[in-house]
């Protein structure tokens, strides 16, 4: 299976520190500071760097290696397909049935 890089579709949704993931902010904190220490440390490379955000239409997790200078998203956990896929499953009546 062949992974392309993916252009930038949705902006980005940060998630906030202060606000917690599912209401853990001693988890999210932690998560953040993880991040913080990867993307010090240029493990990804010198000019990527990790993101961890919030699809602003599923509202899950979404973990992105973006370059530095364009923006662009060099990797995506999971795949823009499937955040779609998932969004269209949670809408009424797509899913084949009775709204």
């Amino acid at each position: 299976m062949e992974i392309n890089p993916l252009s930038l579709v949705n902006p980005l949704t940060p998630i906030d520190s202060a606000a917690g993931l599912d209401g853990n902010t001693e988890q999210t904190r932690a998560a953040v500071t993880a991040v913080r220490a990867l993307n010090k440390s240029e493990l990804f490379g010198q000019d990527r760097e990790l993101l961890f955000t919030r699809d602003s239409d599923t509202r899950k997790p979404v973990i992105r290696i973006v370059s530095r200078t364009t923006g662009e998203v060099l990797d995506q956990i999971p795949p823009e397909r499937v955040l779609k896929m998932a969004a269209a499953l949670a809408q009424p009546g797509k899913d084949g049935s009775a709204a």
